[in-house]
């Protein structure tokens, strides 16, 4: 399993920051390779990528989501296997910094050659930069979802 790290400052609110990365619909704006992500509900969500020439689907889990701190997720079905959490650090009434770790166990030779030469990583670096990008020229946020996901299966507590 490869562990991804990246993070980036963005000119924008903390609020807005964590409010933009709650609206899963729009990853495919600034996530090269996610064609769609469909949300089944407040904790589920279903994937459609192509990376290398390779399509996937996939659904993921949110296990913690804490507003204006953390998002932390798990695939539960289909050929990738990966978890993850995103950090919003508040640095000032204007900039935040987005952190973003994740676990990923590629699957199929494609994955475990682009795992080797760096491109997961480039991928995710690269994600970041165009999020940075995407809520910057935005602005404002898309929409918002603010409830409460705890750990240990709890079901989302509406804040």
């Amino acid at each position: 399993m490869s562990t991804v790290r990246e993070a980036v400052e963005v000119e924008v609110p903390l609020h807005t920051a964590y409010n933009q990365w709650t609206q899963f619909e729009d990853f495919p704006n600034f996530m090269e390779g996610v064609e769609e992500v469909r949300q089944l509900d407040d904790r589920h969500n279903h994937w459609v990528t192509k990376i290398g020439g390779v399509r996937r689907e996939f659904d993921t889990e949110i296990v913690d989501q804490l507003a204006d701190e953390r998002i932390t997720w798990r695939t539960t079905s289909g050929d990738t296997s990966q978890k993850g959490m995103v950090r919003f650090e508040r640095l000032d009434d204007s900039h935040t910094k987005v952190e973003l770790v994740m676990d990923v166990e590629p699957s199929g030779a494609v994955e475990r050659a682009a795992d080797l030469i760096g491109t997961i990583d480039r991928r995710v670096k690269g994600d970041m930069k165009r999020f940075k990008q995407f809520i910057e020229e935005r602005g404002a946020e898309s929409g918002s979802w603010r409830g409460r996901i705890k750990p240990g299966g709890g079901g989302p507590t509406p804040l």
